[in-house]
């Protein structure tokens, strides 16, 4: 997810566990703080008798807008969770160090072992790593364990109102309507993060109509229970993003002495997310050596031509492959991409 997700670019996906700071449970009723939003916005009220008809003329039956949207009230907390995201108020350093806890490490490694015959199958539809689908439902639900208390429809409805990013949150409650009309879940259940992202994968609706599937068969795609839906949708959303099979998502590497100066010549990217714009443009492996960069040990680079693009966190610096920008895909921030890749290499390589 995720809303560091700060919708620049496309992320569809909200984290509960590793990703924002988790609110207590139970929807508030609120006055939306003076000066957030609009000035001359509507009342809560109107606003919603207007998505009201809107979802209607969309297609949305009068009987799942009614459940989902009569007497809703705002929920203040989604306001200040979305003022206060923990990718950007935690450096890259600190974010990597409150989440990757041995313990957390070796929850991660428990649950690739329990699922090792589904991952094995959900790696042969999707190309993408076990290892790594386990590393993203550990970050976004703890493994399942929490996927969030607020009410979806109503945490929408309160973010499109207050209207920083009105259009998009409009447009996400829309989705969610329409997986309420076809039946996936009840409104009562359809429950999750303060941004609107549901189930055990954190998807927004809009992810969800994209990318979840229905791997156990059972002919619905079933992100809050089933297991084998949860990881396998994880997956293809990483193949839709562009996973490559078989390839690294990067290496940590050294850059020191003339080296530091020699790569600042390279320009960053001027287009993508944030995340992606704080990437250097890509060069080839073999032309980063030339500039002095060194695998972390301080050992030349590997001769392949594939290129790289160079990202400096904290005090470390990457080289970074296409398939770090799919993980940027599902988060694009920096602090989230690096987690899922490093816990994803521990569960790998113990």
């Amino acid at each position: 997810m995720a809303l560091c997700r700060a919708i620049a670019g496309r992320w569809l996906v909200a984290g509960a566990l590793g990703l924002v700071l988790v609110a207590g449970s139970g929807p508030a009723a609120m006055q939306v703080p003076a000066g957030t939003g609009a000035p001359d916005r509507p009342t809560f009220e109107a606003f919603v008798a207007r998505l009201r008809e809107d979802a209607i003329g969309r297609g949305i039956s009068e009987e799942t807008a009614s459940a989902a949207l009569d007497a809703l009230t705002p929920l203040e907390v989604v306001v200040q969770r979305d003022r206060a995201q923990a990718e950007f108020v935690e450096t890259v350093d600190q974010y990597i160090a409150r989440r990757l806890t041995a313990r957390f490490v070796r929850q991660a490694q428990a649950q690739a072992d329990t699922h090792r015959a589904l991952l094995r199958r959900i790696e042969a539809r999707y190309g993408v790593p076990g290892s790594l689908v386990v590393a993203v439902w550990g970050l976004e639900s703890n493994f399942g364990r929490f996927s969030g208390v607020r009410p979806v429809p109503q945490a929408l409805a309160t973010l499109a109102w207050e209207g920083r990013r009105g259009q998009f949150f409009r447009e996400e409650l829309f989705a969610a309507l329409a997986i309420l009309d076809e039946g996936a879940i009840s409104p009562g259940d359809m429950k999750g993060s303060w941004a609107g992202a549901m189930g055990q994968p954190q998807f927004m609706p809009s992810s969800y109509l994209d990318h979840a599937v229905d791997f156990d068969g059972d002919g619905r795609r079933d992100i809050w229970r089933s297991t084998p839906d949860v990881l396998a949708s994880i997956a293809h959303y990483l193949q839709n993003h562009g996973w490559q099979s078989g390839e690294r998502w990067g290496r940590p590497v050294r850059v020191a002495g003339a080296a530091v100066e020699a790569v600042s010549g390279v320009p960053l990217r001027d287009a993508g997310c944030r995340a992606v714009r704080e990437l250097s443009a890509p060069r080839r492996l073999d032309q980063w050596q030339r500039l002095g960069v060194r695998t972390a040990e301080g050992h030349a680079l590997p001769t392949a031509t594939r290129e790289a693009s160079l990202l400096k966190a904290g005090r470390r610096h990457y080289l970074v492959y296409r398939n770090y920008e799919a993980v940027l895909g599902y988060n694009c921030a920096h602090a989230y991409a690096l987690t899922i890749t490093q816990l994803a290499d521990r569960i790998r390589g113990r």
